[in-house]
């Protein structure tokens, strides 16, 4: 894709989503499929699942995408409806998998019993704190932005976040 491509402004994204426009949804998966993936596994903790909903994702954007209100970003609503669809799929597999992301391989190695012990402590989370804290320290997203993907007050996300974070250590310390 050129320059030019890479830099469509959210909103042009969203109308030529709404449009059907096939090189929208591709510059939507260029500039975001990574990070749709990454949260998709940190939900699903296995890769062929994450996949799966980053796909169901891109459909159900493509069925909706003309009900886009506009009242947080097209690529917020996006993720959005991401967690939601891995929230569907963690309920109707009800399972778990240890494989790691090729992105965590090298830290496991360095630290395998530390990503065990988190691991653990992060499935033992309340699913809200769990999700607050991925989106938060693995992904990156800013609490206005957890807030509207998780449909909460940024008050909420930062609290969350606060009580996660209380939770991991205390899990990580009895752990010891």
């Amino acid at each position: 894709m050129s320059t030019r491509e890479e830099t469509i402004p959210d909103a042009m994204l969203a109308e030529l989503c709404r449009r059907g426009e096939v090189s929208a949804y591709e510059q939507l998966y260029q500039l975001h499929g990574a990070r749709m993936k990454s949260v998709a596994w940190n939900m699903l903790k296995n890769r062929e699942d994450a996949e799966d909903a980053v796909q169901e994702t891109f459909v159900k954007v493509s069925r909706s995408a003309g009900g886009f209100r506009g009242n947080s970003s097209f690529v917020t609503w996006v993720f959005r409806i991401l967690v939601n669809t891995c929230r569907d799929a963690r309920s109707r597999a009800g399972r778990n998998s240890e494989e790691l992301p090729e992105e965590m391989a090298g830290g496991a190695r360095a630290n395998p019993v530390l990503v065990v012990a988190l691991g653990r402590a992060l499935e033992e989370l309340e699913p809200r704190y769990r999700e607050v804290f991925l989106l938060a320290e693995s992904e990156g997203f800013t609490h206005p932005e957890i807030a509207a993907i998780l449909n909460i007050p940024e008050g909420t996300s930062r609290n969350w976040l606060y009580e996660a974070k209380k939770a991991l250590r205390e899990a990580l310390k009895e752990g010891q």
